[in-house]
């Protein structure tokens, strides 16, 4: 099998594909990825030498790239967007683009070579957000109702690969997941932001009162759902992926961290809250779940090893984390 995986540079995307070839030695892997600010070559060392592996650097949005890279694949997984809110409050034109066009410029290729499968891999944050005191979850069925423009622009790409699908009859599938955390995630998100500041000596820096609630997928358990879906999921349907923690607020998850390392809740520091935060995201995995798919680690023990694969990999992030800093010093949530 031939696979085209967009934004292989990225966190998730990068994990998957080393994911995909310890597992399918046979299989062949593109990886098309424009080398913004959260994908990077580093993230590609366990596999950048591997023969059947390549990379190209080019942008979702250019039809001639993407068709280029379409040619004689199999299966797109397309990994590529603009992903993160605070980027979208401040600049929500890009993701736009990227997200939106981008994806539909992969569809018409898609369709063009008639792949056996298009895998759109989503956020819960399509769904908005519940009420903190609720004990309802994201259900496929759940209607979209996104807040931030990030979200508003995954959910007009899920209705896009959708409408592909219902009106040209492509082969798709959509994963939409929770929070992920693991190796190789920009130092700009929570978690790594996290630990790298207390790494430096610094206090982790903590939105409003820290009471925002998230459930946590180690990005490994997500690589094998995607798995999972593309060769038993029904050609057509989402499938939710939830991790395997409780829902835990923020602070909770900000106080394991600081414990790992020892400290005390001193080093939690609480800065102005990012405007319109959603409160509340939980996810009802039952549907993967009749495919055979179970998250397989313990979030305290994940996030331990998480831990020390920053502290052991500093060459990684000490390069990016100016540069994330300078992100909140903009938006005055330093």
């Amino acid at each position: 099998m031939r696979l085209l995986v967009t934004g292989g540079c990225g966190f998730i995307g990068s994990n998957f594909i080393c994911y995909w070839l310890k597992k399918y030695h046979g299989d062949k892997v593109l990886n098309l990825d424009k080398l913004t600010y959260a994908g990077h070559l580093s993230s590609t060392i366990d596999f950048d030498e591997n023969k059947n592996y390549s990379f190209v650097k080019g942008d979702i949005c250019y039809p001639e790239i993407v068709a280029k890279c379409m040619k004689n694949v199999d299966i797109v997984v397309h990994f590529a967007a603009e992903s993160h809110v605070d980027r979208s409050i401040t600049d929500p034109t890009i993701f736009s683009r990227t997200n939106v066009l981008g994806t539909q410029v992969l569809l018409d290729a898609a369709l063009r070579v008639k792949v056996k499968r298009f895998h759109h891999v989503s956020t819960d944050e399509v769904f908005g957000d519940l009420p903190l005191n609720s004990k309802h979850k994201f259900r496929e069925d759940t209607l979209y109702n996104p807040h931030s423009p990030y979200a508003a622009s995954k959910a007009a790409s899920d209705h896009l690969v959708r409408a592909y699908h219902y009106t040209f009859g492509l082969p798709v599938t959509i994963t939409n997941g929770a929070n992920n955390y693991g190796p190789c995630q920009d130092p700009e998100k929570f978690m790594p932001r996290a630990i790298t500041n207390l790494i430096e000596n610094t206090p982790i820096k903590l939105y409003g009162k820290g009471d925002n609630i998230r459930n946590w997928l180690y990005v490994e358990d997500y690589c094998s759902a995607i798995d999972l879906v593309i060769t038993k999921g029904k050609i057509g349907e989402t499938y939710l992926v939830g991790g395997s923690s409780k829902e835990l607020t923020n602070y909770d998850v900000a106080r394991l961290i600081v414990g790992f390392f020892g400290l005390d809740k001193k080093y939690i520091k609480f800065v102005k809250d990012r405007s319109g935060h959603d409160r509340k995201y939980a996810i009802d995995s039952t549907k993967l779940k009749t495919l055979g798919w179970q998250p397989k680690y313990d979030f305290d023990k994940w996030l331990s090893k998480t831990i020390d694969w920053y502290k052991k990999n500093t060459w990684w992030w000490r390069p990016l984390k100016a540069k994330a800093e300078n992100l909140y010093r903009k938006t005055g949530q330093i």
